[in-house]
């Protein structure tokens, strides 16, 4: 990293990261769509690297929406093979690194091996403060909120919380992040331009940064890029 450059940017402490475009980048390759999310590994291998580099401390990956069940079912099975396999090789690293690995969404839904993997990962990497990596899989944000309501009634019911104390930090308190900053930044690639039931409360004084590279393209570089963008803003959070 160029420390010149650097030493003039200021480096959100949170990031989020929609990553989008790997089937698009392999059907551009003249290569099955699952190609295109191995190839995306590589990238989420690099934003790891680069929030190193930049001290960032958070770093979250939409890894696998609640809508994405309606895919093929052969790349549904893949991505889930995916997983395990990634999870499996990028440990050793991760503990090389410091980084605590902490996944958000529905896990308890997946697959046993999935389950496994996660359990693993998780427990292996408890405790690292450089970065903590959060992964969202089998994700949704209203199904966040919704869960998170419905443990604030059960709460109410039983006395445990008076609803007239119900403020933004006791909705918080039942989200999945409930252990994380909101994100100062979400990044995301392919050119979309929309959040697509990620992290809607979360995000709600997020500064967003989108992109036509497709995820697979997406390394140091663009990351840079992205932080850059970011140092030039001037974040009020709603002040004038």
């Amino acid at each position: 990293m160029d420390n010149v450059v650097s030493s003039k940017l200021i480096s959100p402490n949170h990031i989020a990261i929609i990553m989008d475009g790997n089937g698009r980048w392999a059907e551009k390759q003249g290569k099955e769509r699952i190609d295109g999310h191995y190839e995306g590994v590589v990238s989420v291998r690099s934003a790891i690297e680069s929030c190193l580099d930049y001290g960032v401390k958070y770093l979250t990956i939409y890894a696998f929406s609640t809508e994405n069940w309606g895919r093929p079912s052969d790349e549904v099975a893949g991505l889930m093979e995916l997983f395990c396999k990634t999870i499996s090789m990028e440990i050793p690293s991760l503990i090389d690194k410091k980084v605590c690995v902490k996944f958000i969404g529905d896990t308890m839904s997946l697959s046993d091996d999935v389950k496994e993997s996660v359990k693993f990962c998780e427990d292996s990497t408890e405790g690292f403060e450089t970065l903590t990596l959060c992964v969202a899989l089998n994700y949704g944000a209203r199904d966040e909120i919704i869960n998170g309501v419905k443990q604030l009634f059960i709460k109410v019911a039983n006395g445990e919380v008076d609803i007239e104390n119900i403020d933004t930090k006791v909705i918080e308190s039942e989200l999945y992040t409930s252990a994380i900053p909101d994100p100062d930044l979400m990044i995301r690639t392919s050119g979309e331009q929309r959040i697509s039931n990620f992290l809607l409360w979360q995000l709600a004084y997020s500064e967003f940064y989108f992109t036509d590279i497709l995820w697979p393209d997406f390394r140091k570089e663009q990351f840079k890029e992205a932080i850059e963008e970011f140092s030039k803003r001037n974040r009020r959070y709603g002040k004038v």
